[in-house]
């Protein structure tokens, strides 16, 4: 080069591989170095053929591989250019304003941190005076290094994750997702726990392979394991408790003064709600009521294994035996959509109590089905006059919402649901991983990577199962003052933590004040 001043090229990269030229264009004279290095830190000093002037170019590399080529436009203006950048492939072009010969720097990288600094010691300005901006993507790579994937960052990790799903950017995806896979435990913090299993469900969505790895998880246990996987879930967390007492004591108010009563309820699973609802009825003053209790089993919904109609009719039969309760348990094979009026026996001069705890938002709605069979089955028990209807649903709102807010509502609720199992549960034990593992994983999975018919875990907030119930013609029937008092009693053998809200007649279980089951009673 004829110029006297230094062209000094500083490079922070880890490269295995290497080759910088610069080229002079007064010179014709090519400067190659080309470098082939393992090392974290290389320093190399190369000359310019036509100055007595050395050139250093100073580099340190944790690129892959990284071609950089540098040309000077003969001018003596200084040229400064500082990039960071965390980009796959970037071309940068800079022009002189006392040349009209380009100064090209073509960089390909996969560095996650790289400074190129090229200074001149004259001045230090921008060119023309005007300022330069060198604009670039921000890139995945960049992302995962300004972010320290422990703690409350698994959540941001697994939302980039999902937003890369929803783009349809496969490498992102990959990038985060190992990310996560580094950050995440089942028998970590909570959310480290939650964090594999959401894991799961997005790769499921990535690979359009969600229905089959539900309806996996279901069949890899038997009958047995899974009830008692069951159980061990209803002992340690108040939401089935909460939900069975919440129904229990409205329908026990409502049918106080009855003599003959039938129940119906939707997806009966082992019978375990009624036992103390039998009790209670069995120690009435004036002696037990006719006790008719017809059961709903869906022959082929994945989300109903577990139901023993068996089990369930020895349990009754002994409860009857035991409290002298006359007890007659039907079992009806039918997909809930399709139940009809005459299926279900209905007699004159019996009260009737239909009961949903935690099964309405398994039927479709109009957004799968333009019959709508979720608000029809409404219409249809609205139709029946029954004395109290009760409803106990997830308070989450993944029905109809697009994934990225269905992805992140799911994250937040279970995220709740999680930190509660921790503080009943030791993270080492056995149970509780395979708790998580076989009653919740398997819902998560669904939300996230399932859609169409074959998404079954379709929840909704309690604001609009309001308007689902209006619209059918029922009222409220608001929760009595003893239910509430018995639920906050029920609560303190757990932890502090949790929540009891009553709102417009119903009642809202959370945890840390995030709600997460709603019960409420109609007429």
């Amino acid at each position: 080069m004829d110029s006297k001043q230094p062209l000094l090229a500083k490079q922070r990269s880890s490269t295995w591989s290497h080759e910088t030229q610069l080229e002079s264009p007064e010179s014709k004279q090519p400067l190659l170095a080309k470098q082939r290095s393992r090392t974290w830190s290389h320093d190399t000093q190369l000359e310019s053929p036509g100055s007595k002037q050395p050139l250093l170019a100073k580099q340190r590399s944790r690129t892959w591989s990284h071609d950089t080529q540098l040309e000077s436009p003969g001018s003596k203006q200084p040229l400064l250019a500082k990039q960071q950048s965390s980009t796959w492939s970037r071309e940068t072009q800079l022009e002189s304003p006392q040349s009209k010969e380009p100064l090209l720097a073509k960089q390909r990288s996969r560095t996650w941190n790289r400074e190129t600094q090229l200074e001149s010691p004259a001045v230090v300005q921008s060119l023309s005076g005007k300022q330069v901006s060198l604009s670039h993507e921000v890139r995945p790579e960049k992302k995962l290094r300004e972010m320290n994937p422990l703690g409350g960052n698994v959540k941001q990790l697994l939302l980039q994750c999902a937003e890369a799903v929803s783009e349809n950017k496969s490498e992102e995806f990959k990038l985060f997702a190992e990310e996560v896979r580094n950050a995440v435990s089942i028998t970590g913090e909570p959310i480290q726990r939650l964090g594999a299993y959401m894991l799961e469900g997005l790769v499921a969505k990535q690979e359009s392979s969600g229905t089959n790895i539900y309806r996996g998880k279901y069949r890899e246990l038997d009958n047995n394991k899974l009830l008692s996987y069951t159980h061990i879930l209803y002992d340690i967390c108040p939401y089935f408790k909460f939900g069975y007492m919440a129904a229990n004591g409205a329908i026990a108010e409502a049918l106080k003064n009855e003599d003959m009563i039938h129940i119906i309820d939707f997806q009966i699973a082992q019978g375990t709600q009624w036992v103390t609802l039998i009790q209670a009825f069995a120690a009435r003053p004036g002696g037990p009521p006719h006790l008719r209790i017809t059961g709903i089993n869906d022959p082929s919904a994945d989300h109903a294994r577990g139901d023993n109609p068996n089990l369930v009719e020895n349990l009754f039969s002994d409860m009857s035996k035991k409290f002298n309760i006359p007890l007659q348990f039907r079992s009806l094979t039918v997909h809930g959509p399709e139940v009809t009026r005459e299926m279900l026996d209905i007699r004159t001069g019996e009260a009737l109590a239909v009961n949903f705890t935690l099964q309405l938002h398994h039927t479709p709605d109009e957004s799968v089905d333009v019959n709508n069979p979720r608000d029809g089955l409404l219409r249809m028990i609205k139709g029946l006059s029954p004395k109290v209807t009760t409803l106990v649903e997830q308070e989450s709102n993944t029905n109809t919402t697009p994934f990225l807010t269905r992805f992140s509502e799911t994250l937040n609720y279970y995220s709740a649901m999680f930190e509660s199992i921790d503080a009943t549960l030791a993270r080492d034990r056995r149970e509780r991983i395979s708790v998580e593992q076989h009653c919740l994983a398997k819902d998560i999975v669904n939300i996230i990577a399932c859609e169409g018919k074959e998404r079954v875990e379709r929840h909704e907030l309690l604001g609009k199962w309001r308007s689902r119930l209006t619209m059918a013609g029922f009222k409220p029937y608001p929760l009595s003052s003893y239910v509430n008092s018995v639920i906050k009693t029920l609560l303190g053998h757990y932890s502090d933590k949790y929540t009891v809200l009553e709102k417009d007649g119903a009642l809202l279980l959370g945890w840390k004040n995030r709600n997460l089951i709603s019960a409420s009673a109609w007429h």
